[in-house]
């Protein structure tokens, strides 16, 4: 039975009851002469006796759709509440109730969901630093198997290419007045031997990149284009000012131009670098050039994973990168973000 039928049946029962005793209480006290006047006395065309109930019952359904209005949208309002929180979610409005009882279990519904809102932040909390402690445990297990096979790689593959070059710089000295086409063919294979020193050094330089580690920007280029000098038969030039940068945009940069140089040994056959770091125009401008081979900067978005990583590196620091290649001229990167000071924030 609904809340509206049940009001209305208790309201016209009441005053069905309240028709037949107050009059008869009334007409104990004040008796009549004759009790069938209550049959003769007419009202709107109807015995008294008869008028009496029937107004007394229309105003008791009146009341009981009133009441009963009222009370169905109490108990609406009540069990909104609980709907709510049955899905989790937090009411937009504070609902206002009449009787005690119902404010009580109002208030002791927003109790709980506090509660719940509580418990799902923490739930989301501890969520995301397992999250994170799970992504920084699978970072260092790649970095250790990255550190392992670079190691492998330089002690076995890197010495036997050394090996190979030396070997075959010998054989072509001491055969350097035989025929031509002989001639060419260990030139060739020296070159061959030389390629592949550079790619086993790219690669190494993409497995086991160099860190900072309490390191300036300009100290880490530094370090990495020096140990390149001595390893790579390449001209490498750099001018780097010296600035004051935050931790993140220093790691940024700095991999861009791992990443940078690394495309170079690779790829670019190259007989120049040139890395200049900079500041003009509250712009800092990182720029490696090169006069390789070049290469078709629309087809290397498409399918060159290390050209879109840096693009997204210099994203990610508010800045922008650019890539001119010209074929048989060379390639220049450069990266320009906008110049902040560290503790530009703090005096905000």
């Amino acid at each position: 039975m609904s809340m509206m039928t049940r009001q209305i049946l208790s309201a016209l029962g009441v005053s069905f009851i309240l028709s037949i005793v107050v009059p008869a209480l009334v007409f104990l006290v004040f008796p009549l002469d004759h009790w069938q006047l209550l049959w003769e006395r007419r009202v709107m065309d109807l015995p008294f006796v008869i008028f009496v109930p029937i107004m007394m019952m229309g105003a008791g359904i009146i009341y009981g759709v009133f009441s009963g209005l009222y009370w169905k949208r109490q108990w609406k309002e009540l069990d909104e509440q609980l709907y709510l929180l049955q899905q989790g979610r937090a009411s937009q409005k504070t609902p206002v109730f009449s009787l005690q009882e119902l404010r009580r279990m109002a208030e002791r519904i927003g109790h709980v969901q506090k509660q719940m809102n509580e418990q799902v932040k923490l739930s989301q909390k501890m969520a995301n630093e397992k999250a994170v402690d799970q992504e920084k445990q699978i970072q260092e297990i790649i970095s250790r198997e990255r550190n392992r096979l670079a190691r492998e790689l330089h002690d076995s593959v890197s010495q036997q290419l050394f090996a190979a070059s030396m070997l075959m710089s010998a054989i072509t000295e001491s055969h350097a007045d035989t025929e031509s086409t002989e001639k060419k063919q260990l030139k060739l294979v020296e070159g061959m031997i030389h390629q592949s020193q550079l790619e086993m050094r790219a690669l190494l330089l993409h497995l086991r990149p160099v860190a900072l580690h309490n390191k300036t920007l300009q100290e880490g280029i530094q370090e990495l284009l020096v140990e390149l000098t001595q390893k790579v038969p390449m001209e490498i030039a750099w001018k780097l000012d010296p600035v004051i940068l935050d931790k993140g945009i220093e790691d940024h940069l700095f991999r861009i131009v791992q990443e940078s140089v690394s495309n170079t040994l690779r790829h670019a056959k190259a007989n120049s670098l040139e890395v200049l770091l900079m500041s003009r125009d509250e712009l800092l401008i990182l720029r490696i050039v090169d006069d390789g081979v070049g290469f078709s900067v629309d087809e290397a978005k498409a399918g060159s994973y290390g050209l879109h990583n840096m693009y997204e590196r210099a994203v990610e620091i508010g800045g922008t990168m650019k890539v001119v290649s010209v074929p048989n001229q060379g390639t220049r990167l450069e990266v320009k973000i906008p110049f902040m000071h560290v503790g530009d924030e703090e005096n905000d």
